[in-house]
């Protein structure tokens, strides 16, 4: 089975209203560590030591971006591993595990940044994140692969109210109380 390596940074949400960023962030980070350790082991690469569960080993995020964040986690697996971002509420462990058996594989955000990696070598990552880096990513040999758990993440809130898939359980309780609050507001 592959490692699980998972970049989060604690204030990586600020395009979400205020009072949904941290819990949110937290709840979806929670839900593809879950789905993670269906796995196996999990590397959460981040600047918040008390965001993941204690059955992760914690990296310190570099803080120079998500490319050196990636770095940092794989420097620590070994053998195949996935990259999976913490802001995909979808995601689920079957849906892992059809990336790790699509070989050196890349799962496209529609916004054409990259959400998902399997890297059956883990050496040959480069940090070519941010935009347009779905096609960066396929221009160095990774397969494009379509896995809708995978292809949904969440920037503002209408990538959030607009899921068809079921979301993971503390994303949907999280999103449920905000709909909630919402609706007494009005």
């Amino acid at each position: 089975m592959p490692t699980v390596v998972v970049p989060f940074r604690a204030s990586g949400k600020s395009r979400l209203p205020a009072d949904l960023r941290e819990p949110l962030g937290r709840a979806m980070l929670a839900d593809v560590v879950a789905a993670a350790l269906g796995l196996g082991r999990v590397i959460v690469v981040t600047d918040d030591a008390a965001a993941p569960p204690s059955e992760v080993e914690l990296v310190a995020d570099p803080a120079r971006g998500q490319g050196a964040a990636v770095a940092a986690g794989l420097a620590r697996a070994s053998g195949h591993a996935l990259v999976v971002n913490a802001d995909l509420p979808c995601a689920t462990e079957e849906a892992l595990r059809r990336l790790a058996d699509a070989g050196p594989a890349l799962v496209a955000a529609a916004d054409g940044t990259t959400n998902a990696l399997s890297l059956p070598d883990p050496s040959a990552f480069a940090p070519v994140y941010g935009a347009g880096s779905a096609a960066r990513f396929a221009a160095l040999g990774l397969v494009p692969v379509r896995i809708a758990e995978l292809e949904h993440d969440v920037d503002v809130l209408d990538d959030l109210y607009s899921l068809t898939l079921p979301r993971g359980p503390r994303t949907a309780l999280v999103t449920d109380r905000h709909k909630d609050a919402g609706a007494r507001s009005r």
